[in-house]
């Protein structure tokens, strides 16, 4: 017995001196892996158009009915997108949300990306709805803000640049 008492305390003095593995968290962040799914985003095309299309697929494909779109119609006095609607209302519950990454993989435009933002706490239930534009990127410096104004029949065909967005 008192044998496997001192190999047990030749274990913790052999440990006693090595570099501890711990990171201090709220100092020192660690790096998440490439296929980490955090905080979803709403990404915008670089004419400063949002790519999210309002044809509620993500919603769908949740199961956790996690998501809520509303769609409404795009005019040429007031352009949210490239296709016929936008999401006039597109909300996460972030409580219900279980990370699972099918809202990405169901949206046609690439729309919705969950990144790697990890730090996600609330005080309360309302804060933990995230609404369109809390999800929506800033634009690029080369594009215009939403809504957009556009001449008549621009968006009747094709457009080279939002066929291949990033």
């Amino acid at each position: 017995m008192f044998l496997e008492i001192i190999k047990g305390l030749l274990t913790t003095f052999k440990h006693v001196f090595q570099e501890p593995i711990t990171v201090e968290y709220p100092d020192v962040k660690r790096q998440v892996r490439p296929r980490f799914r955090g905080r979803h985003e709403l990404k915008r095309y670089d004419n400063g158009l949002e790519k999210c299309i309002g044809c509620a697929l993500c919603a769908a494909a949740c199961p956790a009915d996690a998501i809520f779109v509303e769609a409404s119609e795009n005019t040429d006095e007031e352009r949210y997108s490239p296709g016929e609607r936008y999401a006039s209302i597109y909300e996460i519950n972030m409580l219900r949300c279980i990370f699972c990454g099918y809202c990405e993989d169901a949206c046609p435009t690439e729309a919705i990306v969950m990144e790697h933002e990890y730090e996600l706490s609330f005080y309360d239930r309302q804060s933990a709805i995230y609404t369109r534009e809390m999800l929506l990127v800033p634009g690029s410096e080369g594009g215009q803000p939403t809504p957009q104004q556009v001449e008549p029949g621009v968006f009747d065909r094709a457009i080279p640049d939002m066929q291949n967005p990033d």
